[in-house]
């Protein structure tokens, strides 16, 4: 079984990752810990209280920061016209949700839940990677405990979503990225590479509506305005970005992943672009010298992963 916590900006895709992982046989849901990027956090934090009431899941939720890892890094604007003005897709989510927060940080949240049972949490983020540099900030002793971090994110082969060389989780916070991927834990880039060939049409997910109760309606209802986003990229039909990284988690022979050091530009026109450097990459002293090998996914049976999702999605 295992421990999850998942770091989330709901978010459209990252609705599709919760159900995923409330709902898979060998998941323990321990946590939701909430970050700001595809809406404010206000509205983030809501979705989630809204998801996990309507859901019936019992993991508690601790709302993230702000702020950026750097306070005086100038903010993005949210993309309203990929997720809605409410990030569910303008589907009329309640302006208050009577679901009650942990008190405390997600940050502090994450530290607490990881030395409570060390060795057996994972991490799986899949927005900015905030919360987990201010967790390591913190307490960077937790790099030790961590069994995993799995990020959707970055663009190591391919050009970015944001920019040509960015992709928007990174790029939302790329000082963050940066200190997570250099941390001497266990992280797994689950990026722009596989997930661009992981999609769901609209068909699909109407059909498994019918099969998977109010549950999986309810992420119908909310997914066709991302689904209209996608169109002439995608036809008829949604990426499928974050839950691409909770399949890794439960089947990750299904990917082919690289190892290497990964860097985050933070600067210049290149400003979140995710560099790795393959193991095994010889050339002179750099700032690449002594950094942890990290995995990146290169590839991925793009069908395996959906038939899974797809499977997952309609459990009772």
């Amino acid at each position: 079984m295992h421990k999850v916590i998942l770091d989330t900006d709901p978010g459209v895709d990252d609705a599709m990752a919760l159900l995923f992982l409330a709902r898979h046989p060998e998941i323990d849901l321990v946590g939701i810990t909430t970050a700001f990027g595809n809406a404010s956090i206000e509205t983030t934090t809501r979705n989630a209280q809204y998801l996990k009431q309507q859901w019936n899941i019992s993991a508690p939720i601790a709302k993230g920061s702000a702020a950026q890892y750097d306070p005086g890094r100038a903010t993005h604007p949210f993309p309203a016209y990929i997720h809605g003005d409410d990030g569910l897709g303008n589907i009329g989510v309640p302006d208050v949700v009577d679901v009650p927060l942990d008190p405390r940080p997600a940050h502090q949240f994450i530290i607490d839940t990881v030395k409570a049972n060390p060795g057996e949490i994972v991490l799986v983020a899949v927005g900015r990677m905030t919360n987990l540099a201010n967790a390591l900030k913190a307490a960077p002793e937790i790099t030790d405990l961590v069994k995993e971090v799995i990020i959707m994110g970055g663009a190591i082969d391919v050009p970015g979503n944001v920019t040509p060389a960015a992709e928007a989780n990174i790029h939302g916070d790329p000082e963050a990225a940066d200190a997570v991927m250099i941390a001497p834990w266990k992280v797994v880039v689950v990026g722009l590479d596989v997930t661009l060939k992981t999609t769901m049409s609209r068909t699909t997910l109407a059909g498994l509506a019918a099969k998977g109760g109010r549950a999986v309606e309810l992420l119908d209802k909310l997914s066709q305005f991302y689904i209209d986003f996608y169109d002439g990229q995608v036809e008829d039909s949604m990426v499928v970005h974050d839950t691409c990284a909770c399949v890794y988690l439960v089947a990750r022979e299904l990917f082919t992943t690289r190892g290497g050091a990964v860097r985050v530009l933070t600067t210049g026109i290149g400003e979140g672009k995710t560099i790795q450097k393959p193991d095994g990459m010889v050339f002179g002293k750099s700032e690449w010298d002594g950094l942890p090998s990290q995995l990146v996914c290169t590839d991925v049976d793009a069908d395996g992963a959906m038939r899974l999702v797809e499977e997952t999605l309609v459990r009772q």
